[in-house]
Parts: C-alpha cells; sequence; structure tokens
C-alpha cells in the first residue's frame, strides 16, 4: 500500500505543479456552461424541458472527467520514452500496484477537478442540494477509475505519442457527444439508442444528474451497477495489459 500510495502522490504533485494544466482544465468547462448554459438555454425551456443550465452542468462535470482520464494513458508512453518506467518496472513491486497507483492518482486527479467545475457552476446559477455533494463525488470517482484504466490499457499497447492522440481523439468525442451529456437521451432514433446505451459515460452522466438534479434516463441503481461493471472489467484489462509492457 506504501508503493502505490507513492505512485498515487507522484501523479497529484505532476499535476499540481503545471499551473497551465489546472487553469486549462477549469477554463474550458467553464466557458462551455456559460456558453452552451445560456445560449440554449431559452431553446430547451420553449421545447418543455426546464432549465438547461441545470441540465447541462453534470455533462459537462462528465466531459471534464473523461478528457483527464482518457489523456492519462499518454503518461506511460512519456515514462516509456524517458526511461522512468524502465525503473519503475525493475523496482521490486507488482506490475499490477504500478498500474492501481497511476490510475487512482489519475482518477483522484479527474474527479478533484470535476468537483471544481461542479463549484463553479454554483457561481454562475446553477443549484443542487447540499446532501448530494459526497453521492456525486462517488460517482465522479467510479467514472475516473473507469477511463483512467481504460486509457492505460491502451497506452499499455501503444509505443508512441502520435498514435495515442490519434486514438483519444476517435474515441473521446463518440464517447462524449453520444452520452447525453448536452441533450436528453429520451425520444432519439432507435440506432441512437443502442449506441447510447453502450456508451458507458451516459450511465455516468445519469447518475450525476439523478444525484444532483433528480431526473435521470435509466434508475440510478442501474446506472451504478454498470458503471461498477466496466470499472472492473477495464481495471482488469489494463492491468493485465500493463503486465504485458516491453521496455
Amino acid at each position: 500500500m506504501k508503493k502505490i500510495y507513492i505512485l498515487w502522490l507522484r501523479q497529484l504533485k505532476r499535476y499540481w505543479r503545471s499551473k497551465s494544466r489546472i487553469a486549462g482544465s477549469l477554463f474550458q468547462p467553464l466557458l462551455y456552461m456559460i456558453a452552451m448554459g445560456y445560449g440554449l438555454g431559452a431553446v430547451f425551456a420553449k421545447a418543455g424541458q426546464g432549465d438547461y443550465l441545470d441540465f447541462l452542468v453534470p455533462g459537462i462535470v462528465g466531459m471534464n472527467i473523461i478528457f483527464t482520464s482518457m489523456f492519462s494513458g499518454m503518461d506511460v508512453i512519456w515514462d516509456r520514452q524517458f526511461g522512468f518506467l524502465k525503473e519503475m518496472l525493475v523496482a521490486p513491486l507488482s506490475r499490477y500496484s504500478i498500474m492501481i497507483g497511476r490510475t487512482v492518482g489519475t482518477a483522484t486527479i479527474a474527479t478533484g477537478q470535476g468537483f471544481v467545475v461542479m463549484l463553479l457552476a454554483l457561481l454562475i446559477g446553477f443549484r443542487m442540494p447540499v446532501a448530494a455533494a459526497i453521492p456525486a463525488i462517488l460517482i465522479m470517482f467510479l467514472i475516473s477509475l473507469l477511463f483512467t484504466a481504460l486509457s492505460t490499457m491502451i497506452g499499455s499497447l501503444l509505443k508512441d505519442m502520435q498514435g495515442f492522440q490519434a486514438v483519444m481523439n476517435f474515441l473521446i468525442m463518440p464517447l462524449f457527444l453520444l452520452s447525453g451529456a448536452l441533450y436528453p437521451l429520451s425520444g432519439l432514433p432507435k440506432i441512437l439508442q443502442v449506441i447510447t446505451n453502450l456508451d458507458p459515460l451516459s450511465y455516468g452522466i445519469d447518475a450525476m444528474r439523478a444525484i444532483l438534479i433528480n431526473t435521470s434516463t435509466f434508475s440510478l441503481g442501474t446506472d451504478i451497477l454498470v458503471l461498477s461493471g466496466f470499472t472492473a472489467v477495464f481495471l482488469f484489462l489494463g492491468g493485465y495489459f500493463f503486465k504485458k509492457v516491453q521496455i
């Protein structure tokens, strides 16, 4: 556990020392919430869907989490290219422990960012029950673990950053756009309903909406069950492929 803690702490320190990264990770979601929340709010209200800002905020929090989590696999490639990964792999600890430490570290960062974005949303008019904060953080952490493990798995299989970025761009936008982050999932064509039901982010954002604004497409129990299942699968696969990393 101490070794996992050291790797967790390393991820946090690397993030905290990159002030530009912190600023960028908070400015973009704030811009989305202001521009889209107020820009499309009138259209959303005329359609009888209620307050669009309240509906949008959980989606933007999910967007912030998935972007941070999915690009964490780049650290694996970076450490491999600069030799740090080799030093970790020859250290007296299991590769699975290395993977867990890195994954939990990045998941903590993504969860923290999501929570700060949620707090920023309160400043521009978003309202939520105070008691919902802790359950929402737990859902954010579950989403972060899921996508960080997926990213680590992909980073373990690739050896160049250009290839990793191409794969991430191919995955992130469909996952985000088909998750219902920006629009309700009800009333979609059948084919899109099938696709959105296969998107794990759909269940994460739906769970946050159930907790924060008391509305959801699926039940909260279904959301948590599906998220837990996907997280377990990707943690297992991420650990398996990380053990196969070749230096």
